[in-house]
């Protein structure tokens, strides 16, 4: 039988699809640019904005071709370029109960936030050239093929070992949180760090980010299921019940810790339970998805507060803390709360949940290691073409200025 478009499924999608992007700009833009000091918070717009341009051009070039393309004998990794700047989508086109021109610009906002998310771990450090050219061979490289791996069908690497990731656990977080790590040790530390204190210069705009983050998550997970179904509708509940509780649990600790709740903990706690509930949104229960939320906000913490310091590698705004980390606890415990004793609408058939939780964990060591060998040649090819590193009289005095001949905020 024929795809036929539903038009109830097509309304629902082209709402998710601007949620997604919604979280890109201005959620993520306003998120990141709060977190980093003020001579450098035009500097992270002006990325997000970029990489969301960029990325959309190239997404039409090759990308969607290439990671929802039949491979044939390397389908297992990628697939082909019969769909090459978009040959063959037309307003007939259907994919599944939508348009495919509906269902490829839903990918296309996952391929924008991606790379945008990798920003945050060499922020207020890296030349503007350098950041565009890396992000496009990491794009290229690492993005499409793990979408590739994780999203195509039979025949693809993840699918055939039963691997669940429903939203982009391996392919969104795993994969950024791995490239981010890799491009701070590479890049170094920010000057003055960590003996400088390096307050983010505007808690308001970092937490009306991370708001909008958390409704754009909606669009995120629920539309992942293509469909405006039970699927989608536990979904949503799912995705909010992981980052209330996060958020909750990350207040929790501080006030333990410190004494004190911090607006900037809770609302990376929220982020951080997003984040882990991504690849089990599809088939975790609410009772999953409550523990969930709860081990990403202890697991990202110790990352973000205690790891991070003790190894000395400077990740900026926490990108492997919050989204690597988040990312692989999430995963991993989708092997476990798919299961139907746990609420969960069950594990890939045949598949105990030690069955399930291998599974998950092959997928997270194939992205990580792709992820991590993509991103070290990235870095080593731009480094020699247009270097990566700002000199450190631009870092001093801020990349606003020196890379875009502009000011946040005027002196007067």
């Amino acid at each position: 039988m024929a795809d036929v478009i539903n038009g109830a499924d097509t309304a629902w999608m082209i709402v998710a699809t601007a949620l997604v992007l919604f979280m890109t700009l201005p959620g993520l833009a306003l998120f990141y640019g709060g977190l980093v000091r003020s001579k450098n918070v035009l500097s992270i717009f002006v990325q997000c904005f970029a990489i969301a341009g960029v990325m959309s051009l190239l997404w039409v070039l090759y990308g969607y071709s290439l990671a929802f393309g039949d491979g044939g004998q390397w389908q297992w990794a990628i697939g082909n370029v019969d769909k090459a700047l978009l040959r063959g989508v037309t307003i007939d086109s259907v994919s599944g109960t939508i348009p495919e021109s509906l269902f490829l610009a839903f990918q296309m906002t996952f391929a924008i936030i991606t790379p945008a998310l990798v920003v945050g771990a060499f922020a207020e450090r890296m030349k503007f050239k350098g950041m565009l050219l890396f992000s496009v061979i990491w794009f290229t490289f690492s993005y499409l093929p793990i979408c590739h791996m994780a999203w195509a069908g039979e025949g693809a690497l993840f699918h055939g070992w039963g691997v669940l990731d429903f939203a982009g656990g391996t392919v969104v977080h795993v994969n950024a949180g791995i490239a981010g790590l890799v491009t701070c040790i590479m890049i170094g530390r920010r000057s003055g760090y960590p003996r400088e204190v390096m307050r983010p210069h505007n808690l308001p705009f970092a937490v009306m980010g991370a708001g909008m983050l958390w409704v754009g998550w909606f669009g995120f997970n629920a539309g992942s299921e293509l469909a405006a179904d039970g699927t989608a509708a536990m979904a949503l509940l799912v995705t909010h019940l992981a980052a209330a509780t996060a958020a909750i649990v990350w207040m929790l600790i501080e006030l333990w810790a410190h004494g004190k709740a911090s607006a900037l903990g809770i609302a990376t706690g929220a982020v951080a339970g997003l984040v882990a509930i991504t690849p089990a949104s599809g088939t975790a229960g609410p009772l999953g998805a409550i523990v969930i939320g709860a081990a990403s906000a202890g697991a990202g913490y110790y990352f973000a507060t205690k790891v991070k310091h003790r190894f000395g590698y400077d990740d900026s705004l926490d990108v492997f803390g919050v989204h690597g980390i988040g990312g692989i606890v999430g995963a991993l415990l989708t092997g476990v709360f798919a299961a139907a004793e746990f609420g969960g609408s069950g594990l890939a058939e045949g598949m105990t949940i030690g069955g399930q939780v291998w599974a998950q964990a092959k997928s997270l060591l194939v992205t990580a290691a792709w992820s991590g060998v993509v991103s070290i040649t990235a870095f080593i090819v731009v480094d020699r073409l247009v270097g990566m590193r700002v000199p450190m009289e631009v870092e001093r005095g801020g990349l606003d200025l020196a890379e875009h001949q502009e000011q946040a905020y005027e002196i007067v």
